[in-house]
Parts: structure tokens; C-alpha cells; sequence
């Protein structure tokens, strides 16, 4: 299929729109729609949350009569069903469009190709693939929700090039500059929720909430916490209802949580922990498509070694601290190289005076 320098343009120009929902469109996709006719824009549109018009609603509302006889560009095939919208297939169908050119089909099974035959039916010429890998890349964890019923999970660590990422007695403030603090924090506004352990909690309290970068929505915060020890004035509880993971049966403590309006999700014990294996498809029960990790080496070995860890976001600063410094993976030792967790470098920037790599789990 060959397309046009008008069409890349055009659908270039639907992923930049589309990116504008990164922190808020969830759990929806992120989409992006262009209309043009003639060579010119005349309708543009994203979809900003859940509840609101997606973004070929908008981009038709914008086109008003210029948009029969039109092109759309869309970055991911139009919706065929009635969800908390109406379908955007009869919406292009009966503004009069003559082309529909989608990035990629749609992952969620309620539509799944429905959207795109319903156009060709109507007699609308319809492609699909155009700058497939940005739009997939823009929606990992849409995608991941759809046809893995687990979310994407991205683990986050500020280290040293010596792989540490704190002292010994346990500081850590701060391995990196600022730079890359504000670049993490971009990172957590794209994340339906933060992830992390009751170790860090005890240690580090932390807040867990985006402040380096305006942020319209917070994430969810989700702490893991086998034995329900948090103590209820801990910071990550404050502001807004947390997400605590347990595998106690201690129904007082889990009663006084709830009652201070936090949800606690029991899981299977596993040798005194919670059971991560199940962790991803309760996650994905609660329509989460992004999970961001910023825990302790224990718990992110523990998910590591469980297979929930799509992703590593590591940010390095040229700094070493020695042997005898905490270090990013609390793991078994390996007899063997055959069975290092492996992974393929997608990334690598400077970000201020540190590097930022992004490394996937290798198939």
C-alpha cells in the first residue's frame, strides 16, 4: 500500500493531537483525527477523557459541510459501537467522507476490524497502517489491556553507572539531577497509576504524586503491602483513595482502611508475599492501561521475577558509589548467563548531566 507525502503529513499531524490525551484520555486510547479536503485541514480533534467526544466527533464538528467529499486521518480505526459515545464509523459515514485512512485497527475486541468494514460498506475507501508503529507506541498500554488483560508496566530507577540507587544507610536524595526528576514526573502524568512497596513507604514516605509538571489528573497510587503495616498517616495515603494490595486476612486493618476511603485488593500469598503473577490481570480489571513502578530493589526483583515488567525507564547519573550500595534488583543469584533477564535498548538520551535509557523485555 503505497501513501502519499499529504498523507503522512496528515497523520503525523493526527499523532501530534493525539498526544495531547496522554494524561488524560485513559482508560480510553489515545486518538487523534484530521480531515482534510483539497489538499487543506479543515477539521482537526483529540480525544481528552472518557465520557467526552472522540476525537473524529470533534474533527467532524470542526469540518461542519467541508468535511463531505473529505479524507480523515485517524491514528486508530474508528469505534463501530455505542459505548459511553455513539459510534464514530456512522458518524464519518454520515458526514459524507469519501476516505478513511486509520494507523492501525483497533485491539479492543468490541470493535476489532467492525469499525473499518462498516465504512467499506458504506462505500467509503478505506486504508490502514499508516505510521502503524507510532500508533501502536502511543496506546502500548490500551493495547496491552486489550489483548493481553494486563497493563503495560514500565519500572522506573534513578541509579548510578555502577548500577546503584542508594547508600548503604539508605540515602538517596538525589542520585540524579533535576532535570531528570521533571523528566520522570512527565513520565508518571502518562501512567493511569504509581506502583509502589511498603519498604519504600517505611523508608522514604513518599507522596507518589506528579508535581515537577502541571498535571490535570493524578495517577492512582498502589501500594503493595503483603501484611497491611502501612500506617494510615503515611503520605501516600493522603489527598486522594490509594489502592493497597494485600495477602493479610486482618479484616480490622483492612476495615479502618476502607473506611478512610481506601480500596484493599487481597491477593494469593506466596511465601509471605503477595502473589505478583496475579497482580496485572486484577489491574487490568479496573481499566488500568499504564502502571508506573518506583519501588525498592526487593519488590522490583520480585516483579521482575514474576514476569510483570514490560519496560525499564533508567535514568543514570555519571556517578559511582561502590559495592556495598543498594542496587536496582534484588534477585537470586544466576549459576548461568543463559538465564539473565534480558532486554532490547529502544532509548538512550541525555537528560541534563544524566542518560536516560529505555530498554523493553526481550521476546
Amino acid at each position: 500500500m503505497t501513501f502519499s507525502t499529504t498523507d503522512r503529513e496528515a497523520m503525523a499531524r493526527a499523532l501530534a493531537l493525539a498526544r495531547q490525551g496522554l494524561a488524560t484520555a485513559a482508560p480510553n486510547p489515545r486518538v487523534g483525527c484530521v480531515i482534510v479536503r483539497g489538499g487543506k485541514t479543515v477539521g482537526e480533534g483529540w480525544h481528552r477523557r472518557a465520557g467526552e467526544p472522540h476525537a473524529e466527533a470533534l474533527a467532524l464538528a470542526a469540518a461542519g459541510e467541508a468535511a463531505k467529499g473529505a479524507a480523515a486521518y485517524v491514528t486508530l480505526e474508528p469505534c463501530s459501537h455505542f459505548g459511553r459515545t455513539p459510534p464514530c464509523a456512522d458518524a464519518l459515514i454520515a458526514a459524507g467522507l469519501a476516505r478513511v485512512v486509520a494507523a492501525m485497527e483497533d485491539p479492543n475486541p468490541k470493535v476489532a476490524g467492525r469499525g473499518l468494514a462498516r465504512l467499506r460498506a458504506a462505500g467509503i475507501a478505506v486504508e490502514c497502517g499508516l505510521l502503524r508503529d507510532e500508533a501502536r507506541e502511543l496506546n502500548a498500554g490500551f493495547i496491552s489491556r486489550m489483548t493481553r488483560q494486563r497493563p503495560w508496566i514500565r519500572l522506573k530507577a534513578a541509579a548510578t553507572l555502577d548500577g546503584k540507587t542508594a547508600l548503604e544507610n539508605g540515602a538517596s536524595q538525589w542520585i540524579t539531577g533535576p532535570d531528570a526528576r521533571a523528566d520522570g514526573h512527565r513520565w508518571r502524568t502518562r501512567a493511569c497509576a504509581i506502583l509502589t512497596g511498603i519498604g519504600t513507604v517505611k523508608a522514604d514516605d513518599p507522596q507518589l504524586t506528579v508535581r515537577a509538571i502541571p498535571c490535570e489528573r493524578q495517577p492512582l497510587r498502589i501500594l503493595i503491602d503483603a501484611r497491611l503495616e502501612v500506617d494510615p498517616a503515611a503520605r501516600i495515603l493522603q489527598d486522594a483513595s490509594a489502592l493497597i494490595v494485600t495477602a493479610s486476612a486482618d479484616e480490622t486493618r483492612a476495615r479502618h482502611l476502607a473506611g478512610l476511603g481506601h480500596r484493599v485488593l487481597r491477593l494469593p500469598a506466596a511465601d509471605g508475599h503477595v502473589d505478583l503473577s496475579a497482580l496485572p490481570r486484577e489491574l487490568a480489571a479496573l481499566e488500568l492501561n499504564e502502571i508506573h513502578v518506583e519501588a525498592g530493589a526487593g519488590l522490583n526483583g520480585a516483579l521482575l521475577a514474576a514476569g510483570c515488567v514490560d519496560e525499564l525507564l533508567l535514568y543514570l547519573a555519571p556517578i559511582a558509589l561502590g559495592n556495598a550500595a543498594r542496587g536496582i534488583f534484588d534477585l537470586p543469584a544466576l549459576t548461568a548467563l543463559d538465564a539473565a533477564y534480558r532486554f532490547d535498548i529502544r532509548d538512550c538520551a541525555k537528560i541534563g548531566d544524566d542518560l536516560r535509557i529505555i530498554a523493553r523485555k526481550a521476546m
